[in-house]
């Protein structure tokens, strides 16, 4: 069983607007929008939408009451934090116009300094569990010789880049996602964070994986914890031929606010950069944005005002590619990313444990016999080397060839033999292969 390490504290739930970072605007201005959307709510329901206490918020629901852009249509007698507001035809007006402005809607924003300070003392709290067990824990469900597995256990422990390199359709890309086994604990992940008089929309759910007793709730008011961040698992985040530059940078969400890049919504976890090289933009543009996070640690990003500033980067790159590296980075490059990783192709031993483990997966008796005429017959007849995607493509296509000419679910050397036939281009070049996923 692997050890969990001790999971840095969820940031503490800021008992006023000075605590929380931010002005009255800010609280005013939000508060008003959700008013706007939900028509009405309690003074706790009101402050569960922002993420964080009632008396957080008090002085922001004072302004509104005084402005008269709120009006008390009930409640009970237990104060304003059960009174019932909702927003005069002058809050109506005015709360229209702050959405104009701005169109985020949501939990009250962590100002930048917070967002800093917590993600510094995250990472500086990380115990290194990485063991040669746990590695190996982690990749169990794959045939990866121990070589690779003492390669990547030191980079993922040092939170170092990884350069994940070989032919293709030798494992590079499983290889990367294991590595997200390797990823322990948990970290609080901002809604959203204020930069300038700016939002930026950090949680993305497509990604973030919030660990489920303490995901977001609207029925739940914020006691200890601060709520406007959501405590989740290290997020792994992989892109491959669609990765711009653009990419890396702030994005436009709506009026008002952004997205964050990818290297941000990764903050905590690893970014994966598969097929890398075969990008739309040039390698060494790419390499060139990443020298300097690489090496120090932080990241710069720009508002579209012009103004810059700096972001934590703590975040595990992985490249992986097919293409031969010198051919993509430079030197100053490779001395940046410390580790690198050659997946070459399986021997013949690992290559049956594949094939007997891709057996079962389909639920067919493996034949050690039946793997001795493919290997001789068919690969080796070809001229072709041995490769870690082939046990999984050609088994499945020999069972949907038998599916076809409707005969049982089994694995034949005919079957197997044809299912070679149509993967692997014949008579045109020698040793071709086809384009595996790597």
């Amino acid at each position: 069983m692997i050890e969990r390490p001790i999971v840095p504290a969820m940031p503490t739930a800021p008992a006023t607007l000075a605590e929380a970072g931010l002005n009255a605007d800010a609280a005013v201005q939000l508060a008003a929008k959700h008013l706007l959307f939900d028509g009405e709510l309690a003074g706790t329901d009101l402050a569960t939408r922002l993420g964080v206490r009632f008396s957080v918020i008090e002085p922001a629901v004072e302004q509104l009451k005084r402005d008269r852009l709120v009006e008390i249509i009930g409640g009970g007698g237990l104060g304003q934090a059960s009174y019932r507001y909702r927003l005069s035809e002058a809050g109506r007006t005015r709360a229209s116009l702050y959405l104009e402005q701005n169109q985020y809607v949501g939990p009250l924003p962590v100002p930048l300094e917070q967002y800093r300070n917590y993600m510094k003392a995250a990472s500086g709290q990380r115990p290194a569990l990485i063991s040669p067990a746990t590695v190996r824990a982690a990749f169990s469900h794959l045939v990866v010789p121990d070589r690779v597995l003492d390669q990547i256990g030191p980079a993922v422990a040092a939170r170092h880049s990884l350069f994940v390199y070989g032919p293709p359709g030798n494992g590079k890309t499983v290889i990367a996602r294991a590595i997200g086994n390797l990823l322990f604990g948990e970290v609080a992940v901002p809604h959203a964070i204020a930069v300038a008089g700016h939002y930026i929309r950090v949680f993305d759910p497509m990604v973030h994986q919030p660990i489920e007793a303490d995901a977001p709730s609207l029925t739940r008011s914020p006691t200890v914890d601060d709520q406007r961040w959501v405590r989740c698992g290290r997020p792994m985040v992989m892109v491959g031929g669609e990765l711009t530059l653009e990419s890396l940078d702030l994005g436009r969400a709506g009026v008002g606010y952004y997205s964050a890049p990818l290297q941000m919504i990764a903050n905590g976890g690893a970014l994966v950069i598969d097929d890398f090289g075969r990008q739309r933009v040039r390698p060494a543009d790419l390499l060139n944005r990443w020298i300097v996070p690489l090496e120090s640690r932080v990241d710069f990003v720009r508002l579209e005002t012009g103004q810059k500033f700096e972001v934590p980067f703590d975040v595990l790159v992985i490249f992986a590619t097919n293409l031969d590296p010198a051919d993509l980075v430079d030197e100053a490059f490779l001395r940046r990313t410390k580790h690198k990783v050659r997946a070459g192709g399986p021997t013949e031993q690992e290559f049956a444990q594949i094939f007997e483990n891709c057996c079962r997966d389909q639920g067919v008796p493996f034949d050690p016999a039946l793997l001795g005429e493919l290997i001789i017959g068919e690969l080796r007849r070809r001229g072709i080397e041995l490769r870690g995607c082939y046990p999984r493509d050609l088994i499945e296509h020999a069972l949907l060839l038998a599916e076809y000419h409707g005969r049982p679910r089994a694995l034949t050397g005919e079957l197997l033999s044809a299912a070679c036939a149509t993967y692997f281009v014949e008579d045109v070049r020698r040793n071709q292969i086809p384009d595996c996923q790597t």
